[in-house]
């Protein structure tokens, strides 16, 4: 098969630390990729070598069959980034960025390309305003704009919807999709925000200490995880006892005012509530949740079982 883009065994060292540490993955055309992990995994230092901003120690990275090394000139042109923490120069107007960012790039209809994407982000009232008066929002709209303004082929986002309200986040999840869908455009996304990637994302690579530990849908990611959380509406006259039953049974419970939620694995959820019926503790109300992503992502990122 060939592939939009390649990381063979791709090394990043600082001195003695080793920040990324011989990972290999591949992305394919019109596919959304999540480049997962915790904290100092190693995802940012991932997302500068793929845009050449940091040399990589070892290993390569190729774009549509080339070596990035070696066409770094012509492959920048199909590629483009953003990222929620991204500096824009403060000092220019919206219009101001738009117009010269497009300027790093051939673009046939340099007028309407732009007129398009501030369309399309919203952004016609924000046009004279400096960046340095933009919220924290607008900011985040402004660089996905501007990652959107050659037409790239591979599209790297880091938090792409950071700082967005939930209505705009929802637009720009919609817009990612439309993309992939219209124009196969590739995308590799990084983000802690589980229900957006599930959402998202066809595959997951969870990095973690600079190493792949999981290349997955999320769908089977979540399927890894043993552990349930049956939530329970319990009045707080019979929450001590349900907590004492709890201890005295090993179970994991958090505290939601009068929601009692338990760790617990699936399989043992009927035996558990017919053992509440018989010890006489009542709930009002049930709801279970089985596991996601997001209890993949903690688990792994707590230093579970890779």
């Amino acid at each position: 098969m060939n592939y939009i883009l390649e990381v063979k065994n791709l090394t990043k060292k600082f001195g003695r630390f080793t920040a990324v540490d011989n990972i290999s993955f591949e992305l394919k055309e019109g596919e959304i990729l999540g480049l997962l992990g915790p904290n100092g995994a190693g995802k940012t230092t991932t997302l500068q070598m793929l845009l050449g901003l940091t040399t990589a120690t070892s290993g390569s990275v190729s774009y549509f069959g080339r070596d990035f090394h070696k066409h770094r000139s012509e492959i920048l042109e199909q590629l483009n980034f953003s990222s929620a923490y991204t500096k824009l120069p403060w000092l220019l107007t919206v219009k101001q960025n738009l117009n010269f960012i497009s300027y790093l790039y051939r673009i046939d209809d340099r007028k309407s390309r732009i007129d398009k994407i501030v369309k399309t982000f919203q952004l016609e009232a924000l046009l004279n305003k400096e960046v340095r008066h933009l919220s924290a929002g607008q900011t985040t709209r402004l660089n996905i704009a501007k990652a959107l303004i050659n037409f790239p082929k591979v599209l790297l986002l880091d938090e792409p919807t950071a700082s967005l309200d939930p209505e705009v986040a929802a637009y720009i999840r919609e817009f990612l999709a439309n993309e992939r869908k219209q124009f196969q455009i590739s995308i590799i996304i990084t983000s802690h925000n589980m229900a957006e990637v599930e959402e998202l994302c066809d595959r997951v690579v969870f990095i973690n200490r600079g190493r792949i530990i999981a290349d997955d849908t999320p769908e089977n990611l979540a399927k890894t995880i043993e552990i349930s959380h049956v939530r329970l509406l319990v009045v707080t006259a019979i929450q001590p006892r349900l907590f004492e039953y709890c201890k005295a049974n090993g179970l994991t419970y958090t505290q939601d005012g009068r929601y009692v939620i338990i760790d617990i694995k699936e399989r043992e959820i009927p035996a558990f509530l017919k053992n509440l019926s018989e010890s006489g503790i009542s709930y009002d109300e049930i709801s279970i949740e089985r596991p996601s992503l997001e209890d993949f992502f903690l688990e792994k990122a707590k230093g579970g079982k890779e």
